[in-house]
């Protein structure tokens, strides 16, 4: 039910059907639904007097009576723990605060409001659901980060929760068909959203606001959830804006999350934008994310996302099936990381691995970490495909960065900063099995020393249309290293570079159709890999 079918009902039953006994339900005509007031059951909404049972009460019966709307209008209503039931749906008018205890007590499940095996559940409303938050935090007291890894830092990390915080502030858990809509909700002490185990769920047109130095405050974790929708979201928070999860619920195996569309959303924060994990125990399967924004405003770098996009598959689950359209990003930190790991090697499923990936038509400036595709030796990352990308860059890379070592860190927490600087400025792609890249280009710093893009255990390689801006002391745009079939076309070298390849034990390298007149040769290194044809060069 929207707002404006919401008022209709409101004004069609009048202010009659607001029961004055307490514990007597209203009636419906069977053609509008039933509401139940709150302050019927004794609710005050005065900020002080804690409202928790006559909340309460009034969806107990409300799920008793058939279902219908639980009416929170203007006020301020004081809670703990709220339980909601099938076939209810809580709703908060303009106006209407419902504001969390500040006692961790109050918290039975450690949720603010909840739903277990619920159907034909939802939350709506103009509404503000607040969880106090800052009750539950402490300073961490950690020392001050060197001047030099402040791009590697996150500002939420300065803070730290208090025993038995609530979290997830909003918990839908195994519950079916599920409706959260225009609600603001602020100041989650944790997690602020988590449909966990869920089916057929809306998440539309919410606000998400959670402090940038807010501990572990992610905007919305879909866990294990089916048929999910998530559209015309803002969520500005002080960690991951939209994580996908895979988890065990009671000892049971993780749940496969797929069919989910992520779209129409703007995302900001200090940590990642979309992401999948962690944990990664199940698999994610038939996901699309499209339409939306990342960025920061012009903020220090620790208060920045660390990766527009993260996907990992890392915990022995899967990824297969996901793309990503129509991004624009700002100011993110890494605009791509897509990372196969081994954090954990006891749940390991037979479908293991990160698969079939297309992301086309973002767009990324003033970025300042190189974006990365990486697997392990033996456990690559495959088929993927990226297509009309433009990622700008505004750190140079140093000229010993150019040969840094790159550790693998199989077991190490999945992020875009694991590495460190890396060799590349615009992407680095290492241990992958089937990698497209077409219309794609990167621009960096005058002062960059870097080749544009690393290639290190790649097979089936195919780059069309590739461009960059020159890198110094004339560095090849292109670094390959144990590649083998690659096959470059329609590229243009960088000006003034030595050559467009920089090839070590590489073999079956195609190029062409290429304009090679801004470099002084084909390739470098590895010279007998190359089979060049109908390419433009200087005479």
């Amino acid at each position: 039910m929207d707002r404006r079918e919401m008022l209709g009902a409101i004004a069609g039953l009048g202010l009659s059907t607001f029961s004055t006994a307490a514990g007597a339900a209203p009636s419906s005509d069977g053609t509008r639904p039933a509401i139940f007031d709150p302050r019927s059951f004794g609710a005050v909404g005065d900020g002080r007097a804690k409202d928790t049972k006559s909340v309460q009460r009034a969806i107990d019966v409300c799920t008793a009576d058939g279902g219908g709307i639980v009416y929170l209008g203007p006020g301020i209503y004081l809670c703990g723990t709220i339980v909601l039931k099938s076939n209810v749906t809580l709703y908060l008018e303009a106006g209407a605060v419902l504001l969390g205890s500040s006692d961790a007590n109050d918290y039975q499940p450690r949720h603010f409001i909840y739903a277990s095996g619920a159907q034909n559940v939802g939350l709506a409303g103009p509404g503000k659901i607040d969880g106090q938050g800052s009750a539950f935090w402490v300073r961490s007291g950690r020392a001050p980060v060197p001047e030099g890894q402040v791009w590697s830092d996150a500002i939420h990390l300065d803070w730290t929760h208090k025993p038995n915080h609530p979290s997830p502030m909003v918990e839908f858990e195994s519950c079916t068909d599920v409706r959260i809509s225009d609600v603001f909700l602020c100041n989650a002490p944790g997690w602020t959203l988590r449909p966990f185990n869920c089916d057929r769920v809306q998440i539309r047109g919410i606000v998400i606001k959670n402090p940038v130095y807010s501990p572990n405050s992610d905007g919305i974790d879909p866990t294990g959830c089916q048929d999910l929708l998530i559209s015309d979201c803002i969520i500005d928070t002080g960690d991951d804006a939209i994580c996908l999860k895979s988890e065990s619920l009671n000892g049971a195996p993780a749940r496969l999350s797929k069919n989910i569309v992520v779209t129409n959303c703007i995302l900001t924060g200090c940590c990642n934008g979309f992401k999948f994990g962690t944990p990664t125990y199940g698999g994610f399967e038939n996901i699309t994310f499209s339409n939306s924004v990342i960025y920061n405003d012009d903020v220090p770098l620790s208060s920045r996302v660390i990766a527009g996009i993260q996907l990992s598959a890392v915990d022995g689950g899967w990824v297969d099936g996901v793309v990503i359209t129509g991004i624009q990003m700002r100011r993110v930190r890494a605009p791509i990381c897509l990372r196969r790991g081994t954090r954990d090697t006891v749940s390991v499923t037979a479908q293991n691995g990160m698969r079939g990936i297309v992301i086309d038509g973002l767009h990324a400036s003033d970025a300042i970490l190189t974006s990365s595709i990486t697997g392990l030796p033996g456990m690559k990352v495959e088929d993927v495909r990226l297509s009309d990308i433009r990622i700008a860059t505004v750190m140079p890379g140093k000229p010993e960065w150019v040969a840094h070592p790159v550790p693998e860190v199989p077991a190490d927490y999945p992020q875009s900063r694991m590495f460190g600087w890396l060799p590349a400025s615009g992407l680095y792609v290492r241990h992958v099995q089937g990698l497209s890249l077409r219309d794609v280009s990167f621009s960096a710093p005058a002062e960059e020393w870097r080749p544009t893009l690393v290639f290190d255990d790649v097979q089936d390689l195919r780059c069309n249309g590739l461009q960059s801006t020159p890198a110094l002391n004339g560095e090849p745009m292109l670094q390959m290293t144990d590649v083998t079939g690659a096959w470059l076309s329609e590229t243009k070298a960088s000006q003034g570079a030595r050559a467009l390849l920089n090839l070590k034990s590489s073999k079956d390298i195609l190029v062409s159709g290429c304009d090679l007149r801004g470099s002084a040769s084909i390739a470098e290194g590895d010279t007998n890999a190359v089979h060049a044809e109908y390419n433009m060069i200087s005479r």
